[in-house]
Protein backbone atom coordinates (compact mmCIF):
# COMPACT_ATOMS: atom_id res chain seq x y z
CA UNK A 1 0.00 0.00 0.00
CA UNK A 2 2.23 2.72 -1.34
CA UNK A 3 1.57 6.18 -2.73
CA UNK A 4 0.25 4.78 -6.04
CA UNK A 5 -2.20 2.51 -4.20
CA UNK A 6 -3.76 5.45 -2.33
CA UNK A 7 -3.84 7.70 -5.39
CA UNK A 8 -5.72 4.94 -7.21
CA UNK A 9 -8.23 4.65 -4.34
CA UNK A 10 -9.01 8.36 -4.68
CA UNK A 11 -9.13 8.18 -8.49
CA UNK A 12 -11.64 5.30 -8.25
CA UNK A 13 -13.54 7.04 -5.42
CA UNK A 14 -12.94 4.00 -3.19
CA UNK A 15 -12.89 6.07 0.00
CA UNK A 16 -15.34 4.31 2.29
CA UNK A 17 -13.46 5.55 5.36
CA UNK A 18 -14.42 9.15 4.52
CA UNK A 19 -17.73 9.88 6.25
CA UNK A 20 -17.93 13.39 4.78
CA UNK A 21 -17.41 15.22 8.06
CA UNK A 22 -15.41 15.02 11.27
CA UNK A 23 -16.14 11.81 13.20
CA UNK A 24 -18.16 12.40 16.38
CA UNK A 25 -15.55 11.17 18.91
CA UNK A 26 -12.89 13.45 17.42
CA UNK A 27 -15.25 16.38 16.89
CA UNK A 28 -16.25 16.34 20.56
CA UNK A 29 -12.62 16.02 21.68
CA UNK A 30 -11.50 18.89 19.42
CA UNK A 31 -14.32 21.16 20.55
CA UNK A 32 -13.22 20.93 24.18
CA UNK A 33 -9.58 21.87 23.45
CA UNK A 34 -8.79 25.32 24.82
CA UNK A 35 -5.16 26.06 23.85
CA UNK A 36 -5.37 27.46 20.32
CA UNK A 37 -1.56 27.52 20.08
CA UNK A 38 -1.13 23.75 20.24
CA UNK A 39 0.96 22.45 17.37
CA UNK A 40 -1.26 19.71 15.93
CA UNK A 41 -0.78 17.09 13.20
CA UNK A 42 -3.35 14.86 11.55
CA UNK A 43 -1.45 12.25 9.51
CA UNK A 44 -3.05 10.21 6.76
CA UNK A 45 -5.78 12.83 6.91
CA UNK A 46 -7.26 12.35 3.46
CA UNK A 47 -9.82 15.10 2.88
CA UNK A 48 -8.99 16.51 6.30
CA UNK A 49 -12.39 17.09 7.89
CA UNK A 50 -10.85 17.30 11.39
CA UNK A 51 -8.18 19.68 10.07
CA UNK A 52 -10.88 21.95 8.63
CA UNK A 53 -12.70 21.92 11.96
CA UNK A 54 -9.56 22.85 13.90
CA UNK A 55 -8.80 25.64 11.44
CA UNK A 56 -12.36 27.00 11.68
CA UNK A 57 -12.09 26.98 15.49
CA UNK A 58 -9.01 29.19 15.34
CA UNK A 59 -6.17 26.73 15.90
CA UNK A 60 -3.28 28.32 14.01
CA UNK A 61 -0.62 25.59 14.25
CA UNK A 62 -2.47 22.74 12.55
CA UNK A 63 -0.81 20.54 9.93
CA UNK A 64 -2.37 18.08 7.51
CA UNK A 65 -0.30 15.21 6.08
CA UNK A 66 -1.08 12.61 3.46
CA UNK A 67 0.92 10.46 1.07
CA UNK A 68 -1.72 10.98 -1.64
CA UNK A 69 -1.86 14.29 -3.50
CA UNK A 70 -5.49 14.27 -4.64
CA UNK A 71 -7.14 14.77 -1.24
CA UNK A 72 -4.64 17.50 -0.36
CA UNK A 73 -5.44 19.34 -3.60
CA UNK A 74 -9.14 19.09 -2.71
CA UNK A 75 -8.40 20.28 0.83
CA UNK A 76 -6.64 23.39 -0.54
CA UNK A 77 -9.68 24.27 -2.64
CA UNK A 78 -12.09 23.74 0.25
CA UNK A 79 -9.89 25.62 2.77
CA UNK A 80 -8.44 28.60 0.88
CA UNK A 81 -7.27 30.40 4.06
CA UNK A 82 -5.33 27.39 5.40
CA UNK A 83 -1.54 28.00 5.44
CA UNK A 84 -0.02 26.31 2.40
CA UNK A 85 3.17 25.42 4.30
CA UNK A 86 1.06 23.42 6.77
CA UNK A 87 -0.05 21.05 3.99
CA UNK A 88 2.44 18.19 3.97
CA UNK A 89 2.44 15.87 0.96
CA UNK A 90 4.78 13.17 2.19
CA UNK A 91 5.25 9.82 3.87
CA UNK A 92 4.58 10.10 7.61
CA UNK A 93 7.59 7.90 8.36
CA UNK A 94 9.87 10.52 6.77
CA UNK A 95 8.45 13.39 8.84
CA UNK A 96 11.04 15.56 10.61
CA UNK A 97 8.75 17.93 12.59
CA UNK A 98 7.49 17.53 16.16
CA UNK A 99 4.08 18.36 17.61
CA UNK A 100 2.21 18.83 20.88
CA UNK A 101 -0.75 16.74 19.71
CA UNK A 102 -1.22 14.17 16.97
CA UNK A 103 -4.77 13.14 16.12
CA UNK A 104 -5.31 9.61 14.85
CA UNK A 105 -8.19 9.14 12.41
CA UNK A 106 -8.20 5.99 10.20
CA UNK A 107 -4.44 6.20 9.58
CA UNK A 108 -3.25 3.42 11.89
CA UNK A 109 -5.87 0.96 10.58
CA UNK A 110 -4.86 1.67 6.98
CA UNK A 111 -1.23 0.68 7.48
CA UNK A 112 -0.13 -2.91 6.94
CA UNK A 113 -0.08 -4.46 10.45
CA UNK A 114 3.66 -5.17 10.14
CA UNK A 115 4.21 -1.40 10.35
CA UNK A 116 2.42 -1.00 13.68
CA UNK A 117 5.56 -1.15 15.85
CA UNK A 118 7.17 1.43 13.53
CA UNK A 119 4.06 3.61 13.81
CA UNK A 120 4.25 3.64 17.63
CA UNK A 121 7.96 4.51 17.58
CA UNK A 122 7.52 7.24 14.95
CA UNK A 123 4.62 8.74 16.90
CA UNK A 124 6.88 8.91 19.96
CA UNK A 125 9.61 10.61 17.94
CA UNK A 126 7.12 13.05 16.37
CA UNK A 127 5.76 14.36 19.68
CA UNK A 128 7.25 17.01 21.93
CA UNK A 129 7.85 16.17 25.59
CA UNK A 130 4.52 15.30 27.24
CA UNK A 131 2.87 15.41 23.81
CA UNK A 132 -0.25 13.35 23.22
CA UNK A 133 -1.47 10.93 20.58
CA UNK A 134 -5.27 11.06 20.65
CA UNK A 135 -7.84 9.44 18.45
CA UNK A 136 -9.78 6.38 17.47
CA UNK A 137 -8.55 2.83 16.87
CA UNK A 138 -10.72 0.05 15.52
CA UNK A 139 -11.72 -2.71 17.92
CA UNK A 140 -12.50 -5.82 15.90
CA UNK A 141 -10.48 -8.95 15.10
CA UNK A 142 -7.32 -8.38 13.09
CA UNK A 143 -7.85 -9.40 9.48
CA UNK A 144 -5.54 -9.91 6.52
CA UNK A 145 -8.19 -8.36 4.28
CA UNK A 146 -7.85 -4.64 4.63
CA UNK A 147 -7.63 -1.79 4.96
CA UNK A 148 -9.11 -1.27 7.42
CA UNK A 149 -7.23 -3.80 9.52
CA UNK A 150 -8.64 -4.52 12.95
CA UNK A 151 -6.97 -5.03 16.30
CA UNK A 152 -7.56 -5.24 20.02
CA UNK A 153 -6.73 -3.50 23.29
CA UNK A 154 -4.22 -6.22 24.16
CA UNK A 155 -2.42 -5.85 20.84
CA UNK A 156 -2.38 -2.06 21.03
CA UNK A 157 -0.89 -2.13 24.54
CA UNK A 158 2.10 -4.09 23.21
CA UNK A 159 2.87 -1.36 20.67
CA UNK A 160 2.25 1.75 22.71
CA UNK A 161 3.19 1.05 26.34
CA UNK A 162 6.96 1.10 25.64
CA UNK A 163 6.60 4.75 24.57
CA UNK A 164 3.41 6.12 26.10
CA UNK A 165 1.38 6.28 29.25
CA UNK A 166 -2.06 4.97 28.33
CA UNK A 167 -4.40 7.55 29.85
CA UNK A 168 -7.50 6.32 28.01
CA UNK A 169 -8.35 3.29 25.88
CA UNK A 170 -12.08 2.77 26.08
CA UNK A 171 -14.99 1.89 23.82
CA UNK A 172 -16.37 4.98 22.13
CA UNK A 173 -19.82 5.89 23.43
CA UNK A 174 -20.39 8.36 20.58
CA UNK A 175 -19.37 6.49 17.43
CA UNK A 176 -21.36 7.03 14.27
CA UNK A 177 -23.93 4.27 13.76
CA UNK A 178 -21.95 2.10 11.27
CA UNK A 179 -18.97 2.01 13.66
CA UNK A 180 -20.80 1.54 16.96
CA UNK A 181 -19.12 -1.06 19.16
CA UNK A 182 -16.04 -1.17 16.90
CA UNK A 183 -14.07 1.88 18.04
CA UNK A 184 -11.75 2.64 20.95
CA UNK A 185 -11.06 6.21 21.97
CA UNK A 186 -7.42 6.56 23.02
CA UNK A 187 -5.29 9.15 24.75
CA UNK A 188 -1.59 8.23 24.90
CA UNK A 189 0.85 10.60 26.60
CA UNK A 190 4.51 10.53 25.63
CA UNK A 191 6.74 9.16 28.36
CA UNK A 192 9.84 11.22 29.12
CA UNK A 193 12.48 8.56 29.32
CA UNK A 194 15.54 7.28 27.56
CA UNK A 195 14.72 4.45 25.16
CA UNK A 196 17.16 1.61 24.71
Amino acid sequence: MNKEYWEQRYTNQETGWDIGSSSTPLKEYIEQLENKNLKILIPGAGNGHEVSLLHELGFNQVYILDIAKQPLDRFKINNPTFPIDHILHQDFFELQITFDLIIEQTFFCALPPLLRPDYAKKMYESLNDSGKLVGVLFDFPLTEKGPPFGGSKTEYHTYFTPYFQVNTMEKCYNSIKPRQGNELFVIFEKQIKTLL
